[in-house]
């Protein structure tokens, strides 16, 4: 078991999904506030855990593909809380792929540095744990995002989009994405 190989082909799964999405549809999700980026994660973790606790589909979709897009959606939701008021709408897919590649990577040493200092311990837990973990995760930015971003003593939506963004590689890893 090798984490950052692991890590690493769970994101390129993700990463050239986002791509051919962007080639589809440019990037119209540039248009999104971030509150509605955290609504969009929120309907996937949500549905995750519909699906874990009722163990069947109506559609027929799996929990991979929730994963895949709540790891995409933290992505996108980390390139608006750094795009300037100007930026334009549109983006080039190179260049959305660079900034896809800034935010993951930054995440990735993040995680790095935590799973240092945890020892791994997500490999011991269940997947319906990290599922909760995320939807913690999102009722905290959503307090954040409703106090217009102020916090006291507590981290900033940028750190929980990116503990969501690993919660759910953990998540997929297990689920034996590659």
């Amino acid at each position: 078991m090798n984490t950052a190989e692991e890590y690493n082909a769970v994101i390129n799964v993700c990463k050239n999904l986002f791509i051919k999405k962007t080639r589809d549809y440019g990037t119209a999700w540039r248009i999104l506030r971030i509150e509605s980026i955290t609504d969009q994660i929120f309907i996937k973790a949500q549905r995750i855990r519909t699906l874990e606790e009722k163990k069947v589909s109506k559609v027929g979709e799996d929990i991979t593909g929730e994963y895949i897009g709540i790891v995409n959606y933290c992505v996108i939701a980390m390139m608006q809380l750094d795009c300037a008021p100007d930026t334009p709408t549109d983006l080039p897919a190179e260049e959305v792929s660079v900034l896809f590649d800034q935010k993951v990577n930054e995440t990735r040493d993040l995680m790095f540095a935590k799973n240092h200092d945890y020892g791994e311990a997500w490999r011991d837990m269940r997947i319906s744990s990290l599922t909760d973990l995320i939807l913690m995760k999102l009722l905290r930015v959503k307090q954040i995002e409703d106090n217009k971003g102020e916090t006291l003593a507590s981290e900033g939506v940028k750190a929980n989009y990116q503990d969501m963004l690993n919660y759910s590689v953990f998540a997929l890893i297990k689920l034996g994405v590659k």
